[in-house]
């Protein structure tokens, strides 16, 4: 299964996110994230399938919860950053 990434400004936007997203039925993982995004200031994410990665952002940008970046992680697991 393919996964994104959804990074925040601050954990309570990842809270917020996350707590919109499930109740508006998608599924979705919050979790930290790799040290080499933390240096960029992204502590946590949201794990969205990939099957719903469009919905998700749109609900979230309707919802006025900002988005820092979005991450596909690829086959060999590299995660690598994607247009939103």
């Amino acid at each position: 299964m393919r996964y994104y990434f959804i990074t925040f400004r601050s954990v309570t936007y990842a809270q917020q996110g996350e707590r919109l997203l499930k109740g508006s039925g998608f599924r979705c993982a919050l979790q930290r994230t790799p040290r080499w995004m933390e240096e960029q200031g992204c502590g946590y994410a949201l794990r969205v399938w990939a099957s719903e990665i469009e919905p998700a952002t749109t609900l979230l940008a309707e919802r006025q919860i900002p988005i820092r970046r979005v991450y596909v992680q690829k086959n060999d697991g590299v995660l690598e950053e994607v247009a939103t």
